[in-house]
């Protein structure tokens, strides 16, 4: 069996308990105002056994002035990542943050791209492991030592500005921003340096796919959501954007974790799109569909 969306606590204690299961645990904890407290928080304790991906450092390559905050790795370095990670094929993959999924989706949607099926993110995160009761180590895990792998894919299935752009007047196009509302409307921004939202795009801020606890809704749930959020739209007219395409991954994995595939990410998203001054925005409420209801925002999108 293998669990290719969410991982329960429970779970994961028993898998751990178990020496015949190939299993690599990633802590993705990650700060967006302070980058360096996770890895040391990482460092202080952590599930026994999981490494640490940085979402600067391993998961993003660096910034240029072309990019947003957070572009996509090149797939070789993130290859050899993924040795040092110890997954390879076969291998159960969980990923946990301390942000309800913020940041752990977006290794899960980089493994779902990279055609690995065995990933899955721990609901509820680290707060759900410390409130069950689990086990925790101090220090920082030995890397594997596998090989490294070849990367199956030579550039990551996303969508470009480019093709943002050429489809900003396409009424079959949903361009749906993760972000919370006030960023979305612009009336707020304490991380980029403009503020508003791509012509055209609805908010669905990731934390609506929560529920007070920090877990994902039940499905049932998140599926009447996105049905409405969709209308009459096909799924694969949805593209998933935020501020830097990271907490996009979260809603890519409420829309799987309801069983609606075929939603594309905008990688580059706000923080992108703001590169060019010639680029439109927008400001105020969204400008098609309802505000869905949910939980409310924690803490910024990236």
């Amino acid at each position: 069996m293998s669990f290719e969306s969410l991982v329960e606590v429970g779970t994961l204690r028993d898998l751990l308990g178990k020496a015949s299961v190939d299993l690599a645990v990633v802590d993705c904890r990650f700060d967006l105002m302070n980058p360096n407290a996770a890895r040391q928080s990482y460092r202080e304790a952590h599930i026994p056994g999981a490494r640490y991906a940085d979402l600067n450092r391993d998961l993003s390559a660096p910034v240029t002035e072309k990019t947003g905050r957070h572009p996509l790795p090149d797939p070789a370095k993130f290859a050899a990542l993924l040795a040092r990670l110890g997954v390879h094929k076969g291998v159960q993959v969980i990923a946990y943050d301390s942000s309800g999924g913020a940041f752990a989706a977006r290794l899960w949607w980089m493994l779902c791209a990279w055609g690995h099926v065995a990933v899955a993110v721990l609901d509820g995160g680290y707060p759900a492991w410390i409130a069950a009761g689990g086990a925790t180590l101090a220090g920082d895990e030995p890397a594997a030592t596998g090989p490294i792998v070849p990367p199956p894919i030579a550039e990551w299935p996303v969508v470009s500005t480019a093709d943002v752009v050429e489809r900003l007047h396409d009424t079959q196009n949903l361009l749906v921003d993760a972000r919370a509302p006030e960023r979305f409307s612009g009336s707020v921004e304490p991380i980029d340096t403009v503020a508003g939202h791509v012509p055209g795009a609805v908010n669905h801020p990731f934390s609506t796919n929560l529920g007070a606890d920090g877990r994902f809704l039940p499905a049932s749930e998140l599926r009447r959501l996105w049905q409405s959020r969709l209308g009459r739209s096909d799924p694969q007219h949805l593209v998933a954007m935020c501020g830097s395409g990271v907490t996009a991954c979260h809603n890519l994995l409420g829309l799987a974790v309801a069983g609606i595939t075929g939603a594309r990410l905008y990688a580059g998203s706000w923080s992108e799109w703001i590169r060019d001054p010639h680029r439109p925005i927008e400001t105020g409420t969204e400008a098609r569909g309802g505000q869905p209801r949910g939980g409310q925002p924690r803490g910024d999108a990236a």
